[in-house]
């Protein structure tokens, strides 16, 4: 069942890189499969989260290749998400924003940065 419903979300149609029809997998493989298709249950949850600004930037572009992408932001839009990187997007306080303030103050001298 959660395969069928991830390759409805992904394939809209069914064709792509699963096979379709009554195909039966373990666990293990379906775990396998996800993680092949998509960047954040593979890689490490916390760039996902991240603090430093290339790190939110790399999130953020890996969160470009992944087919999910729509159903993701769309998800983190109706629940407000707080924080993080969803859908190939910044949220802070449950708002997209163009990019991510990094921590502390902003300095007053913007040219010493």
């Amino acid at each position: 069942m959660r395969l069928t419903t991830l390759l409805d979300t992904v394939n809209q149609g069914g064709s792509g890189p699963w096979p379709t029809g009554s195909t039966a997998t373990t666990d293990a493989q379906f775990d396998q499969m996800v993680a092949e298709l998509i960047p954040c249950r593979s890689g490490d949850p916390e760039l996902w989260f991240a603090e430093r600004q290339a790190d939110v930037e790399r999130a953020k572009a890996l969160c470009r290749e992944c087919p999910l992408i729509e159903g993701c932001l769309a998800g983190a839009v109706e629940r407000a998400e707080p924080w993080g990187v969803w859908g190939g997007q910044v949220f802070v306080g449950g708002v997209v924003v163009p990019t991510k303030r990094g921590r502390g103050r902003p300095r007053k001298d913007a040219t010493a940065a």
